[in-house]
């Protein structure tokens, strides 16, 4: 499946189920690498790009003319890819070229998770449009890891007003979280398994661990 894609060494992703507090852990990474003297682009998806960013809200959070109507889940694969298209070409590629890392809160591993495994699209599907769109696998991703119940009891308590993906019942995350795993155990070399049912402060200790290493390691040369 990953044969025809590049993996960058310079290009980090973060992913995780809904409260697995990945907010605090990209923040501890990108401190590090500035520490290590690197420059850094942060940025998201879907989004990081200005029609990326009106993509994401249409996906996510859309207005009230068009909220009442269905979004498929062919239509938000689409949407996701269309974002992930320009972040690609607009941010992604021109910060690697010129030697930046490129720390990115979510990548493709989450179309596989939320649209393949919590949506039921069909991963091949996903896989040519990752060959297609993407052309692109991360160095190193980090896969912050914790239990459907524990994760929604914290988003619950940080969102008032949950976006469409967060408003979904629990055997979506179930599903969600099974892919993710799923991703971890097939690509170990790329992937790091971070338990986040820890508090906040020990989950971002591992993730720069994990980072420390990656580039003792010399894979983020």
């Amino acid at each position: 499946m990953s044969a025809a894609l590049l993996r960058h060494p310079r290009l980090i992703s973060l992913e995780g189920g809904e409260g697995a507090g990945k907010t605090t852990a990209i923040n501890a990474i990108h401190a590090c690498l500035r520490a290590h003297g690197h420059e850094v682009v942060l940025t998201r998806e879907p989004g990081g790009t200005p029609l990326a960013e009106r993509i994401r809200a249409l996906v996510l959070k859309p207005d009230e003319a068009i909220a009442a109507e269905p979004l498929s889940a062919e239509a938000e694969l689409l949407l996701v890819f269309a974002a992930r298209a320009q972040h690609v070409r607009q941010v992604i590629q021109p910060a690697l070229r010129r030697g930046a890392f490129v720390l990115t809160d979510r990548f493709t591993d989450s179309s596989y998770a939320y649209q393949g495994g919590g949506r039921g699209l069909d991963a091949a599907w996903i896989a040519d449009l990752e060959r297609r769109v993407v052309g692109l696998l991360p160095g190193l991703t980090l896969l912050l890891d914790v239990d459907v119940e524990t994760g929604r009891a914290r988003a619950n308590g940080r969102d008032l007003w949950p976006d469409r993906i967060e408003s979904e019942q629990d055997d979506f995350f179930q599903r969600v979280r099974a892919v993710f795993r799923e991703r971890a155990q097939q690509d170990p070399q790329r992937f790091a398994l971070v338990d986040a049912s820890q508090v906040q402060q020990r989950v971002a200790a591992d993730v720069v661990a994990c980072v420390e290493q990656f580039l003792q390691n010399g894979e983020g040369a």
